[in-house]
């Protein structure tokens, strides 16, 4: 399993463009953790989805409809949230912002 590198600089990291209003950038990983910023403009929405990893998620900046099960609940900057493995959660941002996303184990459908 790569890894990457022990020290990141955010000026360095590529941006990825998810399309409707989302773009992440990959933080530190190996094969048990991985960090994940995403920004979103208003408006844009993660769709509902579900994974195996367990994912805890900090908001940096704006508001979010978060919505994990059947529970919804308007987060802002420094509340977070836990999505156990394989529950359905999604977000919609009310304002603009940016979640950073920690994964167990990685994601490695976001690593090409």
């Amino acid at each position: 399993m790569k890894q990457s590198d022990q020290f990141l600089f955010e000026s360095s990291l590529p941006w990825e463009d998810l399309g409707n209003g989302l773009r992440r950038q990959i933080y530190g990983y190996d094969d048990k953790i991985m960090m994940v910023k995403v920004d979103f403009i208003k408006g844009a929405i993660g769709t509902l989805h579900h994974h195996p990893h367990t994912q805890s998620t900090y908001v940096v900046s704006g508001l979010f409809e978060v919505a994990i099960g059947e529970k919804k609940m308007v987060l802002k900057q420094g509340d977070g949230f836990l999505a156990p493995p394989n529950a359905i959660h999604g977000v919609v941002c009310l304002e603009a912002g940016i979640l950073l996303d920690v994964f167990s184990p990685v994601r490695e459908d976001f690593l090409k």
